[in-house]
């Protein structure tokens, strides 16, 4: 009796557990069921400080650079108008394309040179003006030069193109012009005339005589010299080589 009892009970506890085991597996799939659902639920408000985060660290990061780069260009770009702005503002009326004004008759001073040896006619002279200022001033071209005084005397042709470049003559400095006085031979058949000294006029920037004659006197122990229309003179220069050295292959 008690080991039917036994053998009997068993397989009741047997369908028992198996139906426990089913409805806890359909418990479990219920159970994943909704766990696959609530993270679409909850997933904004989980990636929200995430996304935060890098904001966060990309403003902290990136924000000096960027205030950094746009203050560099501006003060480059800011830098070459002024000085572009420097360099035209100093230039003159006058036109000679410098910051200084263009010499006046009156505030040089003047002497000649001659270049020829003793004993040989005078025919190369090295003209000089200098400074009397302590500002520079500015020489354009060549002189306007006449052999003779008075305003009627022929103006000696200047020897090829005289230099565009403006010379400045800095206060107590001096400039050059080189000069070739007569061109012929002593008892040639050409008419030539005598000169005591020579008057020279000063070009302004823009091409215009200026007021004012400089006269250069001839050296001690020439009172007069030959001259004639073969005489050139050579444009304004810096040193006395650049001055003469055309003149003296004429």
């Amino acid at each position: 009796m008690n080991a039917r009892t036994t053998r009997a009970g068993s397989p009741r506890r047997r369908v028992r557990g198996a139906v426990l085991g089913a409805a806890a597996v359909a418990a479990l799939l219920t159970t994943t069921a909704c766990q696959g659902d609530e993270p679409a639920a909850a997933g904004p408000s989980a990636t929200a400080p995430s996304a935060a985060a890098p904001s966060g660290s990309a403003s902290a990061g990136g924000s000096t650079p960027e205030a950094t780069a746009p203050t560099g260009d501006s003060g480059t770009g800011g830098g070459s108008p002024s000085a572009t702005g420097t360099g035209d503002s100093g230039e003159t009326g006058g036109g000679n394309g410098t910051e200084y004004a263009d010499c006046k008759a009156d505030g040089l001073t003047t002497a000649v040179e001659l270049q020829d040896p003793a004993g040989e006619t005078p025919r190369h002279f090295l003209l000089t003006v200098t400074n009397g200022s302590k500002t520079p001033c500015v020489l354009n071209e060549a002189p306007i030069l006449r052999l003779e005084a008075g305003d009627d005397a022929p103006i000696v042709e200047t020897l090829g193109e005289p230099d565009s470049e403006p010379v400045v003559v800095e206060g107590g400095g001096k400039a050059y012009a080189g000069l070739y006085a007569f061109g012929n031979d002593e008892g040639g058949e050409a008419e030539y005339d005598r000169s005591d000294r020579f008057t020279a006029t000063l070009v302004a920037g823009e091409g215009t005589e200026l007021r004012g004659t400089l006269v250069f006197d001839l050296p001690d122990g020439l009172g007069t010299i030959s001259v004639d229309d073969a005489a050139r003179v050579n444009g304004w220069a810096g040193t006395e080589g650049l001055a003469m050295r055309p003149i003296t292959q004429l």
